[in-house]
C-alpha cells in the first residue's frame, strides 16, 4: 500500500515509517518540511495517489507554557489540519484514514474506568479533541480515531523528558501520585496504527493505551527500579503548577483507560505491562 503520513518526522511518525516500510508498504511523508510539501491549515492535503492516510501532525501539547497563542496553535493545528486532510480525500483513491486523537478527550476523571464509549470531559483539551475527532469523522472513507495515551519509547517522547532527573536520583511522583497514567509503548502504537490501516472493519474510536494503566506513584517506582535509582523526591502539585502553568493540569490529570474496542478489534498488545515495556525501552 501507499500510505501518506503527516507528522512523519515526529517521535511516533519516524518509527511508523520504519515499520511500515519493513512490512513492504510505500510511505509518502506529507508536511511543511518533509517529503511532499503541504501547508496544513490553508490547503487540502495532496492525497491523489495514496491508498491510506495516517494523520499524526499537531502542535506539541506538553512543550512550553499555555499562552493564548500556544493554545490557539494546539487547537488549530489539529482541527484545521484535519479539516484539510479530509478535504484532500475528496477524489483520492484512499480507502482509510487513521487519525490521531488523545485521551485528553476525557478530562481529569480520577479513578473512573474509561473506555471508548465513555463521555468526554469539558476542559480545553477535551473540547479540542472533540472538535478534532468531529473533523475526522467527516472523511468519506473508513476512519479510525486513535485516542493516544502517554507514549513511551527510546530516544524521545514522555520518557525522554523524565530520564535525566531519574538517572540523577532526583525523580519522584507528581502531586500525590494517585493519578492514573494510561501509557502505551511506541511500538504498540505503531502496531495499532498499521492494524487499523490493514484490517477492514476497524473504525471509530480506539484507545491507544496499554490494557494495564498505573498510578503515577507506581510508574515512578517502576522507572526507578528499571534504572536502579531512588525515587524519593516528589514534586508537589503547587510546584508543578509554578513550573509549568496550565500544563500542570495535564501532567497531574488522571485517566484510567481500558482499550475495550481496541482489544475487540483483534489487536494484541506486545507490551501490556509497564515493567516489561520499560526494560525493553531502556535496553534499546
Amino acid at each position: 500500500m501507499r500510505i501518506a503520513v503527516t507528522g512523519a518526522t515526529g517521535f511516533v511518525g519516524r518509527r511508523l515509517c520504519e515499520v511500515a516500510q519493513a512490512r513492504g508498504h510505500t510511505v509518502v511523508p506529507i508536511g511543511r518540511s518533509e517529503g511532499r510539501r503541504w501547508s496544513p491549515q490553508t490547503e487540502p492535503a495532496p492525497l491523489a495517489d495514496v491508498d491510506a492516510v495516517v494523520h499524526l501532525a499537531g502542535e506539541p501539547v506538553a512543550e512550553g507554557r499555555w499562552t493564548k497563542a500556544k493554545k490557539a496553535r494546539i487547537r488549530d493545528s489539529r482541527v484545521l489540519g484535519t479539516r484539510q486532510v479530509v478535504a484532500g480525500l475528496a477524489g483520492s483513491p484512499a480507502k482509510v484514514l487513521v487519525s490521531a486523537s488523545a485521551i485528553g478527550l476525557y478530562g481529569n476523571r480520577g479513578d473512573e474506568e474509561l473506555t471508548e464509549a465513555s463521555a468526554p470531559g469539558d476542559d480545553f483539551l477535551a473540547r479540542t479533541c472533540l472538535e478534532w475527532e468531529a473533523e475526522a469523522r467527516k472523511a468519506p472513507v473508513r476512519t479510525a480515531l486513535l485516542r493516544i495515551g502517554i507514549v513511551l519509547g527510546p530516544g524521545g517522547g514522555a520518557l525522554g523528558k523524565m530520564l535525566t532527573p531519574f538517572k540523577l536520583g532526583v525523580g519522584g511522583r507528581l502531586g500525590d501520585g494517585r493519578q492514573w497514567m494510561s501509557w502505551v509503548h511506541r511500538d504498540d502504537l505503531v502496531g495499532l496504527i498499521l492494524h487499523a490501516v490493514e484490517k477492514d472493519g476497524v473504525d471509530g474510536p480506539l484507545l491507544a493505551t496499554a490494557p494495564n494503566p498505573v498510578r503515577n506513584a507506581d510508574f515512578t517506582k517502576a522507572l526507578g527500579r528499571a534504572l536502579g535509582r531512588w525515587t524519593i523526591l516528589p514534586m508537589p502539585r503547587w510546584q508543578v503548577r509554578l513550573l509549568f502553568g496550565e500544563v500542570a493540569d495535564v501532567l497531574c490529570g488522571s485517566q484510567r483507560c481500558r482499550p475495550e474496542r481496541t482489544l475487540a478489534s483483534g489487536y494484541a498488545f506486545r507490551f501490556p505491562d509497564l515493567d516489561a515495556a520499560l526494560q525493553e525501552i531502556l535496553k534499546a
